[in-house]
């Protein structure tokens, strides 16, 4: 997975990501911004091709007969499917099972990229580095870019994933970054250095997943040829978004190495069985895991039907027109055509709160489809909940199961709640002592395609409210109390207007008109209004949950995503 500079990496489907050198746990909010562009042209790429393009049509037309060893002698410059003295089917002579020492490392890795040149039919300019770190080491690496953060960025963090109702306010989400990140990190790829690290319990001689690295080594090709540091990923969902090409191409890459290992190359890959990919103790937040695995999802199948339309030199094309939305990547046929709504939220604060200041850096957040889904569908994991208290039932979510054969695609996050998205934007609001209390607040204004489609997703979230044990406050329009005494307890305000629906969040009633003026107006609800909810006032029936028990659909999930990391 790629990440930069200031970006927070984690993934439990793929087990290697890439890490920048500073401050990598934190959200996409920071991110260094820019035009998207590419360095190679897509005619480029395919000129790079052509001196080895007649010696790879002859070893394409016919895989079957191909062994290891069958190939032409080293040649005199280099080609596509040869790197640093090594053909893509190549055997080499290494034993896996002792782990592998410097030499063999060295040339597991030039076989690597031989393979990934001879897949995905673009030449490397240069070797990367790879170096291996342990497991603790790495998480010192994590924990020393979180040190010097401030108290701003901090409650940032904060407001925003309590905005999901995924992390409270009494839990800091910069420590679940930080474990998030830390435990279930394979290795990584660093575009500040143009290295790749290597996490392993044994860093002496490591045992080495080919695929695994593979992946690494893909996204070292794309930093040399496709300028990635230059798109924009300065918010959750323009990192997922953009990451819909980067690590959609990635792991599809994955997916056809890992084809070719069962087949083609079947006696010659290092796939060891008891590779561990991430720490035995640990446990993801899975909500935040979840919004993050959609472009690892969703973006393999965008890439495959790309290059099936145009080949590979559509794929590289989609580079210079990257996703703008994760809506283009859940819904392909909206990649463009659907461009998202540029969505601004006018302070209308009184003289006590303010947007939250950042350091100049941005101040908003904006989470897209990916992440409202999750949002609506987090609550099914919890063990306890009634079926008919899903928002979005378990079952909705999941493609794969473990042992099955689907697992190139393995989560789904469309959802009717959801479909619809057009753009959001949320502003967190803070005081001068919410630094020591850290009551916060904030305006999430969303925009959707129609007035339907926004009534959709304001029912879908007052059920989400109702689920964390939220009331309708007597007396005023609009407007819901979570008791104190419950997680997420604060008030919250909604106000649908035609295709917009903003929510207001402060931590107690009276303190909601502060936030925006004219929050919580007095009124009373009528009949109808309670029966259809017509105005975000009213009670909203449920509808049916999972069709299987909570706790077996939470475990079978868990134990894809370990399936998934280890594979990786």
């Amino acid at each position: 997975m790629v990440a930069r500079t200031h970006l927070l990496v984690v993934a439990v489907a793929v087990a290697l990501v890439c890490v920048p050198a500073a401050a990598a746990v934190e959200s996409p909010q920071s991110a260094a911004t820019g035009s998207v562009g590419a360095d190679v042209e897509g005619s480029q790429a395919t000129t790079a091709m052509e001196p080895f393009s007649t010696l790879v049509d002859l070893y394409s037309t016919n895989r079957s007969s191909i062994v290891a060893d069958r190939h032409p002698n080293d040649p005199e410059e280099d080609v596509l499917g040869w790197e640093a003295g090594y053909w893509y089917n190549e055997t080499i002579d290494v034993t896996p099972g002792n782990g592998l020492n410097d030499s063999e490392l060295d040339a597991v890795v030039a076989r690597g990229m031989a393979r990934v040149e001879q897949i995905r039919r673009i030449e490397f300019t240069e070797q990367p580095p790879v170096e291996v770190i342990s497991r603790e080491d790495y998480r010192r690496q994590v924990e020393n870019r979180t040190s010097n953060v401030t108290d701003a960025r901090h409650l940032h963090r904060n407001v925003k994933y309590e905005a999901l109702l995924m992390v409270n306010e009494s839990t800091d989400a910069t420590e679940v970054q930080v474990d998030n990140q830390a435990g279930g990190v394979g290795g990584f790829y660093d575009p500040s250095t143009g290295e790749i690290k290597i996490v392993s319990e044994n860093t002496s001689t490591p045992k080495m997943n080919e695929i695994t690295l593979s992946q690494e080594l893909f996204h070292a090709l794309q930093d040399q040829r496709f300028n990635i540091l230059s798109f924009n990923q300065s918010t959750q969902e323009l990192h997922n978004a953009k990451d819909g090409i980067i690590e959609g191409d990635g792991n599809y890459v994955d997916h056809l190495y890992q084809e070719r290992c069962e087949n083609e190359w079947e006696e010659t890959c290092l796939m060891p069985e008891d590779l561990q990919g991430a720490s035995s103790d640990f446990q993801p937040h899975f909500g935040l895991y979840q919004i993050l695995l959609q472009p690892y999802s969703d973006g393999p199948p965008f890439v495959e039907a790309v290059r099936e339309e145009g080949g590979w030199e559509a794929v590289n094309a989609v580079y210079e027109d990257p996703p703008a939305s994760t809506e283009q990547t859940i819904h392909p046929e909206k990649y463009g055509q659907d461009a998202p709504t540029n969505v601004s939220v006018p302070d209308r604060s009184d003289d006590r709160w303010r947007v939250l200041d950042v350091n100049g850096s941005i101040n908003y957040a904006t989470f897209g489809e990916a992440g409202l889904y999750v949002t609506l569908w987090y609550p099914s994991i919890d063990i306890g909940i009634p079926p008919d208290k899903a928002i979005i039932p378990y079952a909705n979510h999941v493609n794969a199961v473990p042992g099955g054969t689907q697992q190139f695609d393995p989560y789904n996050y469309n959802h009717s709640y959801t479909a619809g998205w057009d753009g959001d934007k949320l502003v967190p609001y803070v005081t001068d002592e919410s630094g020591e209390t850290n009551e916060t607040g904030y305006v999430y204004k969303t925009v959707w395609d129609s007035p339907e489609d926004a009534a959709e997703f304001s029912e879908g979230y007052e059920r989400l409210l109702t689920f964390r044990g939220a009331e309708a406050v007597e007396g005023r329009l609009g407007t819901w109390r979570i008791p104190d005494g419950k997680e997420f307890g604060d008030a919250f305000y909604l106000n649908r207007t035609g295709q917009t629906l903003v929510i207001v969040n402060a931590p107690s009633v009276e303190e909601l008109p502060a936030i925006r003026e004219g929050s919580a107006p007095e009124g009373e609800r009528t009949l109808t209004e309670e029966a259809n909810g017509d105005d975000g006032t009213g009670d909203v029936t449920t509808t049916d949950g999972p069709g299987f028990t909570v706790l077996a659909a939470f475990s079978g999930l868990l134990a894809l995503a370990v399936a998934l990391l280890r594979r990786r």
